[in-house]
Order: C-alpha cells, then structure tokens, then sequence
C-alpha cells in the first residue's frame, strides 16, 4: 500500500513523507526539486524526479508503485510573488492539478488529498474563518489553489458513477511552522520564521511591519501552525479515504486563538536566546488585523490539534535551521 506525495521533497511534503511512513504507509515521492531538497527525502523512499505537468511521468509514476492515492502538496507557493507571476503561478498550481488527476485517472487511482491554502478567503471581515466563509481570493496564488478545489469537485462528479470513484478532500491551513524533523527546515525566502532565522543568524535585526492594528499588541494576528500537526492531518485525511469513511469538501487546520507577530518576535528572542527589538516598519498593502481559522471540522474527523507551544514551534525551526549549518 502506497500513496504519493508531489513535492515530497519539500519543507511540507517532506514531513508528510515521514508521517506517511510512520503511519505503515509507503510513501513515494515526485518533486522536480525547483524549491524543495532531495536530501529531504529519507533514505529508502522511492523519489522520481520531474514535474507533475508532465502528465506521462506522473502516469508512469503511479502505476509503477500501485499507488492508492495522492497528497497533493506540489505547486507554486509564493503569494506575493505571484501577482508578478500569474502565468507561471496557474501553470504550477492549475494545470499541474489538472496533470495530477488525469493521471490519477488513467492509473485508476481513487483518492487525493490536495493542500489547499487559506488564501482561498482572501482578506475576510471576520475575525474568525470557518469553512463556509466566501471564497474572495486576493491573488494568483489564492485564485489557483481555489480553482484546484472546483477541479477535484468536478471530476469527483464525473467519476461518481465509476467503479472507483474519485475521493477527496482539500486541507487549507495558514501559516506553517517549526520542524519535526531536524533534518528538514523552511527554507522559503517569503515566510515569517526563516526571514527571521536569516536575520539572527546574519546579525542583523528583524522587521514588524506595522504596530498599529487593531489587535492588543498593534500587530497582527494570525494562525501559526506545527508543520508536524500539519502532517499528521495529511496522513489521518488519506486513511478516511482509503477506509470509505465520509470527510468534508475541504477543511481548515486553524489555532483559533492565532499568534500576533510581536509575540513571535518575543518568542525568537526567548528561544534562541539573541536579544533584539524589531525595528517597525511601514505596514504591507492588504494586511487585514487578523486572521484566524477555526479547525473544529479537522478536530471533529482528522484529529487536528496544536500540539505546540509557540516556543516550541520556535525551538523546532530554530534547531533544525542551524542543524543545516
């Protein structure tokens, strides 16, 4: 019994990998290593490399390791950037899921679990995001991830009267966090935690940008969440549906409390024992107070839960970014 992860060799993927193997499911990895690591993949795993658009390789892929379904973690991340780059950005993340579940199609292969993005919601005038909430996307990037949900409900409904139908579901999530693994670590130029990391270990200060919304601290807030709480959703997501047993559409893996960026700046300092101010910068276009999801759907069916303190989440990053030296 096998499941392929696309992007496995990635800061997500690669802990999916691991809770996969954890879990007694053999994972297989694609990745065409454009942002993620072939030393994320653990020895052992098979790991074919070349891109999900290429819809032939990842036919060969599936069949070749009788695959029982796809985590689907591939795609082009980077929202901001991808309002400079929405050609490239609905390639990766539209076509690509397109590419995916037509070989999914022609290996006869039933599930996916596709990680989908909170950016779904754009910039919500609620304090609290639930799965109901209107899809109003703010960028190419939010805009394909939400067009990669429609594509699964669609062939789900083409596929409802086959033998084996397609089964899915979509996890959207916020900001992710730490490490489970010491050997893996984000390695993103645009997230929180490593342009923090960067800058502590370069000696420089970090940034806030804006101290003053209306939230306690004057920053904002928003979920932070343990890339290995992600993970294991992933896994516990893939064993419903291989299992028959109902899921949801999608689901959001939230804090519902949320982090604001002062208290993650206090935290870095606390763990990594470097004591600094941030230096507070003009406010970034578009950054709503807060934002910040529910998870009482995931709680309810794939047993998520915030298992991590934020120094925790802290100390996980922090050591596994150093351990890469």
């Amino acid at each position: 019994m096998s499941w392929l992860v696309t992007g496995g060799a990635g800061y997500i993927g690669a802990h999916v990998v691991r809770a996969l193997a954890a879990a007694g499911i053999e994972p297989v990895v694609i990745d065409d290593l454009s942002s993620g690591h072939a030393a994320f993949v653990p020895e052992g795993v098979p790991f074919a490399q070349g891109t999900i658009l290429d819809e032939a390789f990842v036919t060969r892929t599936l069949r070749e390791h009788a695959v029982e379904g796809v985590i689907h973690v591939a795609g082009f991340k980077y929202a901001g950037v991808s309002v400079t780059r929405p050609l490239h950005t609905y390639a990766q993340n539209v076509e690509g899921t397109r590419a995916v579940l037509a070989a999914m199609a022609d290996a006869g292969v039933p599930n996916i679990v596709f990680s989908s993005s909170a950016a779904v919601y754009g910039t919500p005038d609620v304090p609290l995001v639930t799965e109901d909430l209107p899809k109003r996307p703010a960028s190419p990037y939010g805009e394909s991830k939400l067009i990669g949900e429609w594509l699964l409900r669609d062939q789900a409904v083409a596929t409802a009267a086959d033998d084996r139908p397609l089964r899915h579901t979509s996890l959207r999530y916020f900001n992710v966090v730490g490490s489970g693994d010491p050997s893996v670590y984000d390695t993103s130029p645009h997230n929180l935690f490593p342009i923090v990391f960067e800058k502590l270990l370069a000696g420089e200060t970090p940034q806030i940008n804006g101290a003053d919304y209306d939230t306690p601290d004057g920053t904002n807030v928003r979920d932070y969440v343990h890339v290995a709480d992600i993970a294991a959703a992933h896994v516990v997501a893939a064993q419903r549906l291989m299992a028959g047993e109902p899921v949801e559409a999608a689901y959001n893996l939230g804090s519902r409390n949320g982090l604001s960026v002062r208290e993650i700046m206090d935290a870095m300092a606390r763990v990594t024992g470097i004591d600094f101010t941030p230096v507070i910068a003009a406010r970034r276009p578009g950054d709503p107070d807060r934002i910040v999801a529910t998870g009482e759907l995931a709680a309810r069916d794939l047993d998520w839960q915030n298992r991590y303190t934020v120094d925790e989440m802290v100390r996980s990053g922090w050591d596994a970014r150093r351990n890469a030296g």
